[in-house]
């Protein structure tokens, strides 16, 4: 299938305001800047958004949390002392007040107060050898976490009232159950509004596939012959998923496809990707309001800009 490739520019964001919501930049923007550094020491991967502009990102390699302004183009450490020792994917759930963190090759996750950063609960989620909780999305019931390792989806309850369940294990079942023995699997997460469909990317194939929340049955998203080879975080924002390519595959440029899902989700196209001169291996989206925000991971040395940083795709 064919489509464009570009870099960022005022073009792309004015396909970003069509497809996400997002609206055209004007000439101000322009002065605006276009990345925010991360603490120092901080291995960036996970980001999600909070409330009035502000975002949290997680550095994978010691478990620490930031939080950031966009309106000041500032970030602080939030979780100095973690309750994991490694973060991955974020999720803020502005609902119940929390931050949830998938924590890589622990096997656990951590959950934080929203507000102040305290520590609530570290949950063991597998016990399993080799496992690595990538990603996580929050519903209004439950929050989800991918295994790049194995083919389950680990759920954690949450009443109204925001008290936090015991973990349960999913088993996956269809072709999201197909790993690739060695491979980073299952990766980026996503919900429908309702919470009784989840949106999965296998990085290694570059598959779609939609998961029933409470069965793991799964099924194919059919792109028409292409793929998000590389597929990292995902943003779902109405009927448009944006995959995040983090390019760590090689002939894979590090990009945003942005997929236009139709058909009850059974199918999608490509409509275009977007690129920037800033990534350097980005992994995770956020949207806040009229910006999308991008974590540089830095896999690939040596870096364009030696600080840990997010990349902004603001609008207006």
């Amino acid at each position: 299938m064919k489509h464009r490739i570009r870099t960022m520019s005022l073009v792309a964001v004015a396909l970003l305001a069509a497809v996400a919501g997002l609206a055209v930049p004007g000439p101000a923007d322009a002065q605006r800047p276009e990345t925010i550094d991360l603490p120092a020491g901080f291995a960036g991967e996970g980001v999600t958004a909070g409330r009035q502009g502000t975002f949290y990102a997680g550095s994978r390699v010691d478990g620490r949390i930031a939080i950031g302004s966009l309106r000041d183009g500032t970030t602080e450490v939030f979780v100095d002392e973690p309750l994991v020792p490694a973060a991955t994917g974020l999720a803020a759930d502005l609902r119940h007040g929390l931050l949830w963190v998938a924590g890589a090759a622990t096997g656990q996750a951590a959950v934080y107060d929203l507000e102040t950063g305290e520590g609530i609960v570290a949950l063991t989620l597998t016990n399993a050898a080799s496992t690595f909780v990538n990603d996580v999305v929050v519903t209004r019931d439950a929050a989800y976490f991918t295994d790049s390792l194995n083919p389950v989806i680990y759920r954690v309850p949450v009443s109204n009232r925001g008290e936090i369940g015991e973990p349960e294990t999913i088993t996956l079942s269809g072709p999201a159950s197909e790993f690739e023995a060695g491979q980073f699997n299952l990766n980026g997460i996503e919900a429908t509004d309702d919470g009784r469909t989840l949106i999965v990317v296998n990085s290694f194939k570059g598959t779609l596939y939609t998961v029933a929340a409470e069965s793991g049955e799964s099924a194919d998203i059919d792109l028409g012959g292409a793929t998000v080879r590389t597929g990292d975080g995902i943003l779902l924002h109405g009927r448009t998923l944006l995959v995040l390519q983090n390019g760590s595959g090689g002939a894979t440029p590090n990009q945003i496809a942005v997929v236009r899902l139709r058909d009850r989700l059974t199918e999608g196209r490509i409509v275009d990707t977007i690129t920037s001169p800033l990534f350097e291996t980005a992994t995770t989206l956020a949207r806040s309001g009229g910006t999308l925000i991008a974590v540089n991971a830095q896999f690939a040395p040596p870096p364009i800009d030696p600080e840990p940083e997010v990349v902004l795709l603001r609008g207006r």
